[in-house]
C-alpha cells in the first residue's frame, strides 16, 4: 500500500510505537525493517476498515453530525438523531452500571423490532457486555434452554408477541422473581440470572423497566463509561447469537466487536452507501441480517435507519413511499409479497436505488421485477452465515442481473475464500463443486462453551465450514447450489434443489418453488416440489408441472410429485424451513396424497 500515493495520512497511537493508525480508526502493523507496511493480523495485507470498538466508533459518526437523523419508526412517529440515541445509550448503559453490569456480563434481548432493542445494542456495546439475541417467537422451552446455556445476568422482555406471551413464560420460568425483591432473587435453575428488565414504562413485579433504569443511571457518573472501557477491547464478544439447531441443541455463537463492526463497513460498501441513504428494515433485529446487515452496515456509513417492527409488505411500501427510502432489505419471499400487495401501484418508491436480498436464492424473473418496478438497479446479494458474522461473499452494485441471480457475488476483500472437498478435502479448482469455507476477521470467536463444536466447525488452517455446496468461477464468483444435506441423491446421481426450483419459476404461472427429497425404497430419494401459483393458475396440476419439465429437464431432475401451497413455512427471519416440507412430503406419500 502507497500511503502517500493514496493520500492516506498516518497517527501515532499511545503506547504503541510500532503502530499507527488512519482517519478512519485501521491499524497498521509499522516494519522498519522493511519498507513495507503490513496491515493488522496480515489478512491478504488488506487493512481492516477500524479496530475501534462499537462504542468508540459511534461517538465518532456522533461527532461528525449530531443533528443527522440515525432511527425513525415511522408508525411510532418516533425520531432519533445520533445525538439523541447517543444520550439514550448513555443513560441506559449507565442505568446497567447501576444495577451491577459489568463488561463480559450476559444481557438476552427477548422481543420484536422494538426502539429500546436498539438501545440495549448499543448500550451494551458501550460496557463491553455481551448481548444475548433471543428469537422472539420462541416459547418456553426454547428460551428455558437459552438462558441455562448462555449464563445470562438478565433478560429483557416485551409483553407478548403474536401468540408468545412473555410474562406468563418467565413467570413460569422464574417463579423466584414474584416473591423476592427485584434483583435480588435467586433462581435454583438459572443460578446466574439476576434481573428481568420490561422494556417499557410499565411496571411489573420482579421487574425493572426502561424508565426506571435510566432513572438509577442518574446516579453514576458519567466518566465511569469510559473508565468502563479500558475493561475489554474490540476482540471481545460483543453479541451471542444462537443458531437454528437442525443438527443438536442451538449453539450460542460468539461475535466480536471487530467481526460485526467490520462486516457492516464491507456490506456497505458493496451497495456504496453514504450519509444520504435513507435504509429501510423490516428484517428481525435478532438475526444478523437486521443488526450486521442492517444496523452495523448503516452506523459504518453514517446512514439513516427506518424500522419497520414486524414485517407487512404495505407498512414496507408505506414506510419506503413516506420517508424516501433508498434503500430496503428482505429476503425473495418478502420482495415477492411487496411486488404483489394490491396496492403496490399506489406507492411511489422512485425514490430506492439498492438494497440486500439474501436467505436463498433470487428467481432471474423476481429480479427483474425488482429492478424494474422497485427501481433497485443497485440492489445486491449477500452470502454467509451467522458463525461468519455473517458476510462473506457479496454482489455490488453494478453487477448485472445473471450474477445477482446466479451468484453470490465475489469474496469481501480482507477474507479468504476456498472451495473444499467434503470427501477427501482437497481444495477444489474453479467450476469443481465442494463445500464453501472462509478465514478472516469474520470468523465467529467460537460456539459459546461449546469447544467439540467449535472445533468441529472451524479446521485446523482456521477456516471455517459453511455446509454449503457450491463452486467459483475464473472470474472469483461463488455460486451456491444447496446445502449438503438437503443435495438429493436419486439413485447415485446428485441433484442439487436450487437447480430444479430456478427451473421451475420459468413455468408460466409460478410464482414459487422449493424442491427437497422424499424417501424411496427403489431409488432411495426422489424429487418433489411444493408450488406456490400466481393468481389465475390456481387449477394447475401435478401433471401439467411434469409435462412442463419433461421435455426441458433431465429426466431423473423431473419431480415425481408435486403439491400445491399458499405459503412455505418459514423461520422468523423470513428462511424456509426445508425440513417442515420434507416432513410433509413423507407425510403426504405415506397417506397416499
Amino acid at each position: 500500500m502507497d500511503f502517500e500515493k493514496d493520500n492516506i495520512e498516518l497517527f501515532d497511537i499511545e503506547g504503541q510505537p510500532n503502530v499507527k493508525r488512519d482517519c478512519f480508526g485501521r491499524q497498521y502493523i509499522m516494519d522498519f525493517e522493511a519498507p513495507e507496511i503490513k496491515a493488522l493480523e496480515g489478512e491478504q495485507n488488506y487493512p481492516m476498515h477500524s479496530e475501534k470498538t462499537i462504542g468508540a466508533y459511534f461517538r465518532d459518526m456522533v461527532s461528525v453530525d449530531p443533528d443527522h437523523e440515525f432511527v425513525i419508526y415511522p408508525d411510532r412517529g418516533l425520531r432519533w438523531t445520533y445525538r439523541d440515541f447517543d444520550q439514550r445509550t448513555d443513560d441506559l448503559a449507565r442505568g446497567l452500571l447501576a444495577i451491577g453490569f459489568e463488561p463480559g456480563d450476559h444481557l438476552g434481548v427477548w422481543a420484536r423490532n422494538i426502539p429500546d432493542w436498539l438501545t440495549f445494542m448499543y448500550a451494551t456495546a458501550k460496557i463491553g457486555v455481551v448481548l444475548v439475541t433471543v428469537n422472539p417467537v420462541y416459547k418456553g422451552h426454547e428460551v428455558g434452554y437459552v438462558l441455562e446455556q448462555s449464563d445470562m445476568k438478565a433478560l429483557c422482555i416485551i409483553d407478548r408477541y403474536r401468540d408468545v406471551d412473555y410474562l406468563d413464560i418467565v413467570h413460569e420460568l422464574v417463579p423466584e422473581m414474584l416473591t423476592s425483591p427485584r434483583g435480588h432473587f435467586h433462581s435454583e435453575r438459572f443460578p446466574h440470572l439476576k434481573h428481568i428488565i420490561y422494556m417499557g414504562p410499565e411496571k411489573h413485579r420482579g421487574c425493572y423497566s426502561v424508565p426506571e433504569l435510566i432513572l438509577l443511571g442518574q446516579h453514576v457518573p458519567e466518566e465511569r463509561l469510559y473508565e468502563v472501557e479500558k475493561d475489554f477491547c474490540n476482540t471481545d464478544t460483543v453479541m451471542m447469537q444462537y443458531t437454528s439447531g437442525t443438527t443438536g441443541s442451538p449453539k450460542g455463537v460468539m461475535l466480536t466487536h471487530r467481526n460485526i463492526l467490520n462486516d457492516g463497513f464491507y456490506i456497505g460498501e458493496g451497495m456504496k452507501y453514504s450519509a444520504f441513504d435513507r435504509v429501510t428494515l423490516p428484517v428481525p433485529f435478532f438475526h444478523c441480517f437486521g443488526c450486521v446487515l442492517g444496523v452495523m452496515a448503516c452506523l459504518t456509513h453514517r446512514t439513516t435507519m427506518i424500522i419497520v417492527e414486524d414485517f407487512d409488505a404495505g407498512l414496507v411500501l408505506q414506510a419506503i413511499h413516506k420517508e424516501r427510502a433508498t434503500s430496503v432489505y428482505g429476503v425473495p419471499t418478502m420482495y415477492i409479497n411487496e411486488l404483489n400487495h394490491p396496492d403496490f401501484d399506489r406507492f411511489d418508491l422512485t425514490s430506492l436505488r439498492t438494497g440486500i436480498m439474501a436467505g436463498s436464492s433470487c428467481p432471474p424473473v423476481l429480479m427483474r421485477e425488482v429492478v424494474e418496478k422497485m427501481y433497485m438497479k443497485d440492489i445486491t446479494i449477500c452470502y454467509g452465515l451467522t458463525e461468519t458474522s455473517p458476510v462473506f461473499t457479496q454482489t455490488s452494485a453494478d453487477d448485472d442481473i445473471p450474477h445477482k441471480c446466479e451468484t453470490v457475488g465475489k469474496k469481501h476483500p480482507p477474507v479468504l475464500v476456498r472451495v473444499v472437498d467434503p470427501n477427501d478435502g482437497h481444495v477444489c479448482k474453479p467450476y469443481e463443486y465442494g463445500e464453501l469455507c472462509c478465514k478472516g476477521y469474520n470468523v465467529m470467536k467460537g460456539y459459546y462453551k461449546m469447544p467439540e463444536a467449535t472445533a468441529e466447525a472451524i479446521d485446523k488452517d482456521g477456516y471455517l465450514h459453511s455446509g454449503d455446496v457450491g463452486y467459483v468461477d475464473d472470474e472469483g464468483y461463488y455460486r451456491v447450489t444447496g446445502r449438503i444435506k438437503d443435495m438429493i441423491i436419486r439413485g447415485g446421481e446428485n441433484i442439487y434443489p436450487l437447480e430444479i426450483e430456478d427451473f421451475l419459476l420459468t413455468m408460466p404461472g409460478v410464482l414459487d418453488a422449493q424442491v427437497v427429497g422424499i424417501p424411496d425404497e427403489k431409488y432411495g430419494e426422489i424429487v418433489g416440489a411444493f408450488v406456490r401459483t400466481r393468481p389465475g393458475y390456481e387449477d394447475m396440476t401435478e401433471a401439467d408441472v411434469r409435462e412442463f419439465a419433461i421435455p426441458r429437464i433431465a429426466r431423473y431432475k423431473v419431480p415425481k410429485r408435486v403439491w400445491f401451497i399458499d405459503e412455505f413455512p418459514m423461520t422468523p427471519s423470513m428462511k424456509i424451513q426445508k425440513f417442515k416440507l420434507r416432513e410433509m412430503a413423507a407425510e403426504n406419500v405415506k397417506n397416499g396424497l
